[in-house]
């Protein structure tokens, strides 16, 4: 199955990262904040949008940086996603 989003949707994965603390310890993904770094697996094709023309600015592969509180999360085929819009993007990591 694939998810295909539409108008200014992004469908983004986020990477999960492995926290330490100074003494070693690794922490368990339960203990720590959930990560604001994604890869985008997905775009929508833009257009108009709330009668705004919007261009996408993002492209599959891109690591970006989204708000914490943003988008909603979907599973699918045992693999979580999170379908967000463009302006829920604050940035391109490069």
């Amino acid at each position: 199955m694939k998810l295909r989003p539409l108008g200014d949707r992004v469908v983004i994965k986020a990477l999960e990262t492995e926290e330490t603390t100074k003494g070693g310890i690794v922490l368990p993904s339960s203990a720590k904040e959930k990560p604001q770094m994604a890869e985008v697996i997905a775009v929508g094709p833009g257009g108009m949008v709330d009668g705004k023309e919007i261009k996408m600015e993002v492209k599959v592969g891109d690591k970006v940086i989204y708000s914490k509180y943003a988008g909603t999360e979907v599973k699918l085929d045992n693999e979580e996603y999170i379908i967000v819009r463009q302006s829920d993007i604050l940035a391109v990591v490069e």
